[in-house]
């Protein structure tokens, strides 16, 4: 839903994907109104006669920015796919994000503006990785239902997941060590997830076995 000071109208998308082009370079507080105008085609009057300030049109941007990358993420699972197929699948989904030049540089301007825009970093999480969060833990169990996986606890499982496909890239990235980071790094990353997600929680598995004996035991 469009915030009720947004007027939409024809360049409504040219400004927008100029301001995303500003934005991502420079930040909010180094972003012109100028630049933007220039880099979307568009006059001065016009941005301001759809976006009364820029804070407003910072959080449009992040806003579709957000529902874009949701968007793409509900489509990953196939849940008739071998569990291994699908867990690559994810993982590389979620590597492809923190390393992507949005995902690098909505994090970062989320922590720089995080006092100039309380909800930003809120908005940014519930549409991006907490939809990809349900969205796995929902696969998640679904496979257990069908035996594939032993899991007590879906969400946790699927944070453990998230995480152990992040490990070591975002800290580079995060302090700048590397501006981006070679495939062959992301690759490594998921495909050793992927590994020991499957000896944790794959079925058949002692760990596993160990957590479906405790869960009937609680039963």
């Amino acid at each position: 839903m469009s915030h009720p000071s947004i007027r939409k109208g024809r360049k409504y998308d040219q400004v927008l994907e100029g301001a995303r082009t500003v934005f991502m370079r420079d930040g909010f507080e180094g972003a012109n109104v100028d630049d933007i105008a220039r880099v979307a085609g568009v006059s001065k009057a016009t941005l301001y006669s759809y976006f009364p300030d820029k804070k407003l049109l910072f959080m449009e941007t992040a806003r579709k920015e957000c529902l874009q990358q949701a968007n793409e993420a509900v489509e990953i699972f196939d849940v008739d796919a071998p569990v291994e197929q699908v867990l690559l699948g994810a993982g590389q989904r979620i590597v492809s994000f923190i390393t992507s030049e949005f995902g690098r540089r909505m994090f970062r301007i989320c922590v720089a503006e995080c006092e100039r825009f309380p909800t930003l970093g809120h908005q940014f999480y519930e549409s991006g990785p907490r939809l990809l969060r349900d969205r796995l833990s929902a696969y998640l169990r679904h496979a257990s239902e069908k035996g594939e996986l032993v899991i007590e606890d879906f969400d946790l499982a699927a944070e453990q997941f998230a995480e152990l496909c992040k490990a070591d890239l975002h800290a580079r990235i995060l302090f700048g060590i590397e501006e981006c980071c070679p495939n062959r790094d992301g690759k490594r990353a998921v495909d050793g997830a992927v590994e020991m997600f499957l000896a944790r929680y794959g079925a058949g598995t002692a760990s596993a076995q160990k957590a479906g004996q405790k869960a009937a035991v609680s039963l």
